[in-house]
């Protein structure tokens, strides 16, 4: 063992690893905690010792948490100033993903609404029949 190998495991999450054990590593921690966090969201889920309307809110926040952990330890995006596109990418992508999401809820809302029959050609079937 030289004294470069302490050197070359000390490299942050998400950062270019000149080693292979180093790089193992981080794929180890991030496959580490990915699990862990995947359990406690099955716990969360399916206890009932948490409070009801917090169970949704936890469960976010463990996605959220989750998202980061596969970003960081798998995807290797950073803040670094070489990962500048990859971050910006990400956050475009996101933000199409959520308007996607919202026009899909908004059009669902309104299709509901709009595609029944009106209170007015209720009672006038009832009327008649």
């Amino acid at each position: 063992m030289t004294d470069r190998e302490p050197e070359q495991l000390n490299v942050a999450p998400g950062a270019p690893h000149d080693s292979l054990l180093s790089e193992t590593l981080s794929y180890v921690i991030g496959l580490g905690l990915a699990l862990v966090l995947t359990g406690i969201s099955f716990w969360v889920a399916s206890t009932s010792s948490l409070w009801g309307p917090g169970v949704a809110a936890g469960l976010v926040v463990l996605a959220i948490a989750q998202m980061g952990v596969h970003l960081v330890f798998f995807l290797h995006i950073t803040s670094g100033p070489d990962n500048t596109n990859n971050v910006l990418a990400l956050a475009f992508g996101v933000m199409i993903v959520f308007l996607v999401m919202i026009g899909t809820i908004w059009i669902m809302g309104h299709l509901a609404a709009n595609m029944g029959p009106t209170p007015e050609m209720l009672n006038l079937h009832t009327q008649r029949g």
